[in-house]
């Protein structure tokens, strides 16, 4: 089997709300998403998408097809590992984000060669996973208490609050929750907001609180802050979700013992390939590695097949609100009644891709 071509459909996604999640991630109004195709000789193709409401695939499209969509052609897509040590080659030009799309249509194009869902291919652990919502930034305490509410009702496993980042109110958002939904489990995603005193009180304050995590109080790669501030609380630590970065930058987190948890998707880290590996070598020192939302529904569901391989993942992200995350399918993934996402059983990603909506929003195709 070969790889013949390689395009980029770039399509429209438009009347996105306004939202918030810190005061790095403020978007509205339009983007573009880009489908993803890898054309093979035997007319297998892998698919995945690129870009999110926040990041248009028109950023990062022409670099996949400039530098990586050369390493792709008249490769036998079965040998994904050597492909990928290649792609990585190229992530200077090219981008993180670029290799994770076609690192995901890779494992998509494997799955239907094999007819086996990715999971199988990694080796299924599990088949349905814990959901938790993930809040917006709202405008009052009050807000997130009705909401934390709303999904302990629905009988998700969980609520995370990214509050307004100005440590007094985030705290005082922390203790509306917690008097709101009393004995239920709730997170706290600071979203490198605060320097370290302020990060030591609201620390202080979400552990009396009993929150289940404490993720990205300090600037991403403030790694001598965070060792001080995991040295001085006893609530699990959750940091490395950026910088976008592979597998090697772990290793300065685990080293000098900055964190309690590591964190990734299939966006920011490069595929479902290098998701995998740090999900290994956080259970190699026994800590949890926990999926961050992947920025588009296709790549949530290639984060859902990889939790679903893992037994050191707790949790499924499900980043609010909908209208700002899920686009491009024909059915996305449902939370049940239950609290639980069940992973796709189809070969491949296993998702039905909207392909009629595709087309009717193309803006252009690059190849």
């Amino acid at each position: 089997m070969k790889i013949t071509d390689v395009t980029l459909t770039l399509f429209a996604w438009d009347d996105i709300p306004p939202t918030q999640y810190g005061q790095h991630s403020k978007f509205a109004g339009s983007s573009a998403l880009g489908l993803l195709r890898l054309v093979t000789d035997q007319g297998i193709e892998g698919h995945a998408f690129l870009g999110s409401a926040s990041n248009s695939a028109a950023i990062d499209g022409q670099g996949l097809i400039t530098h990586l969509k050369p390493v792709l052609m008249g490769r036998n897509p079965l040998l994904r590992e050597a492909i990928v040590v290649d792609l990585w080659r190229r992530q200077r030009p090219a981008g993180v984000r670029t290799i994770g799309a076609v690192d995901v249509a890779l494992w998509d194009l494997l799955g239907k060669a094999t007819g086996q869902p990715i999971h199988r291919l990694l080796g299924t652990y599990r088949e349905a996973v814990p959901a938790y919502a993930s809040s917006a930034v709202l405008a009052s305490a009050e807000a997130y208490a009705e909401e934390a509410v709303q999904f302990k009702e629905y009988g998700w496993a969980a609520y995370k609050i990214h509050p307004p980042t100005r440590w007094r109110e985030d705290i005082k958002v922390c203790e509306a929750v917690r008097r709101a939904v009393g004995d239920y489990t709730i997170m706290l995603d600071s979203t490198w907001s605060y320097d370290f005193p302020a990060a030591l009180r609201v620390g202080r304050a979400a552990e009396e609180m009993d929150f289940h995590w404490y993720e990205d109080p300090l600037a991403d790669q403030d790694i001598y802050n965070y060792v001080k501030l995991k040295q001085q609380l006893s609530i699990p630590i959750l940091a490395t979700e950026y910088p976008i970065t592979g597998l090697d930058g772990y290793q300065p987190w685990i080293m000098l013992q900055a964190t309690d948890f590591l964190r990734g998707d299939v966006a920011v880290k490069g595929g479902i390939t290098t998701l995998l590996k740090g999900a290994h070598l956080a259970e190699s020192f026994r800590m949890n590695y926990e999926v961050h939302h992947g920025g588009n529904s296709l790549n949530n569901v290639a984060n859902l097949h990889v939790i679903a391989s893992l037994r050191n993942t707790e949790f499924f992200e499900v980043l609010l609100p909908d209208g700002a995350q899920k686009y491009g399918l024909a059915q996305d993934i449902v939370v049940g009644r239950d609290g639980m996402v069940h992973v796709p059983n189809d070969p491949g990603l296993g998702a039905a891709i909207d392909f009629a909506l595709i087309e009717r929003k193309k803006l252009a195709v690059l190849s």
